[in-house]
């Protein structure tokens, strides 16, 4: 497993829906083959309340051009859809040309009225899915703040967590971001936008708690080394076990 790649995504969402699935297919081609890659929350279409009709519709196809440019790459990020006459933020997990996990949002951000347009997941969804060989959860932006959830990722390889996180609270998203790679002694990819209102604060974070933040990179990319994790589970036994 040590061919794989950890790639954060750092970039802006605008208005043109197009234009933001045409940057995140970009960045996409110029990940290593076995990349591990997340990007930010909605960062497809930005939450454009006042357009669920146009958002909808554009799911769709961006689903489909990015099941295409996931051979050989996992591709985690969160999609605006309409389900059953719901809509729903929704984390998908694309790899090798397939959706093979989706979860929505459990926990919605209620100080900016997201469950006014959202209608909630289920924290029974959150769950650690096996992709080759790697052991993933995710953590949907607010839902990093719930310390009961960061133990239904205990046993993950990988944590990744496609954000949209408000600027005013940047120091909040890197300590999150770093202690939830600490005590889950595993690696956390974090994808934040790019946008003026949020933290910009993309990284990836060792079990050692080593961070590695994006900077001004549009995609940071770390290697992937399980030993580094059974290094520590070893070195601090704290009940997660080397293995998982």
């Amino acid at each position: 497993m040590n061919d794989w790649k950890l790639c954060s995504l750092l970039f802006e969402t605008t208005n043109d829906y197009e234009s933001n699935l045409q940057r995140l297919l970009d960045l996409i081609e110029t990940t290593s083959q076995n990349s591990l890659i997340v990007a930010p929350e909605v960062c497809l279409t930005g939450f454009d309340y006042d357009n669920f009709d146009d958002v909808n519709n554009f799911a769709q196809l961006a689903i489909e051009k990015i099941k295409k440019a996931s051979h050989n790459k996992i591709i985690i990020l969160s999609i605006i859809q309409t389900i059953d006459s719901r809509v729903y933020n929704i984390a998908k997990l694309f790899y090798n040309g397939e959706v093979v996990h989706e979860r929505a949002k459990a926990r919605l951000f209620h100080f900016a009225g997201e469950e006014k347009y959202f209608s909630e997941g289920n924290d029974k969804d959150i769950e650690i899915v096996e992709v080759a060989g790697i052991k993933i959860a995710i953590l949907i932006c607010f839902e990093l703040r719930f310390k009961d959830l960061w133990k239904k990722c205990e046993g993950a390889d990988v944590i990744a967590t496609p954000s949209w996180w408000g600027v005013l609270r940047t120091e909040h998203f890197k300590a999150i971001t770093k202690t939830l790679a600490i005590m889950n002694q595993c690696y956390v990819v974090a994808s934040d936008s790019l946008n003026e209102e949020c933290s910009k604060m993309s990284g990836v974070i060792s079990p050692m708690g080593k961070e590695r933040r994006n900077g001004n990179i549009a995609c940071l990319e770390v290697v992937y080394d399980t030993k580094e994790i059974q290094k520590m589970r070893r070195y601090m036994d704290v009940g997660i076990g080397a293995d998982g």
